[in-house]
């Protein structure tokens, strides 16, 4: 299960273990945002970690040139994230 968001990923931890299913032997949560909370959760969760700093250089680059009245190269930055594999994900079983 991938959430949007580190914290909904905690609640499909909580709704899993309310319902039975281990995590990750009976399913794989991973997370967004990588947040303090990923590392000390348990299990520690798999997530994506985003560039905040980078963000912010970008919108703060972009909003420059918008003052400034200068054109923008484009109206879209993409910038790479990472995965950060910890406990909630494990490889699929030979039964699924």
């Amino acid at each position: 299960m991938f959430a949007g968001n580190d914290l909904e990923a905690f609640g499909v931890i909580e709704a899993a273990r309310v319902h039975g299913l281990r995590v990750p032997d009976d399913v794989s949560v991973v997370g967004f945002d990588d947040t303090a909370a990923a590392r000390t959760s348990a299990p520690a969760l798999t997530t994506v970690r985003q560039p905040f700093i980078e963000i912010g250089r970008a919108a703060l680059r972009t909003l420059l040139r918008l003052v400034a009245g200068e054109p923008l190269d484009s109206h879209r930055v993409e910038l790479a994230t990472q995965l950060v594999v910890r406990a909630s994900t494990a490889p699929p079983s030979a039964h699924s």
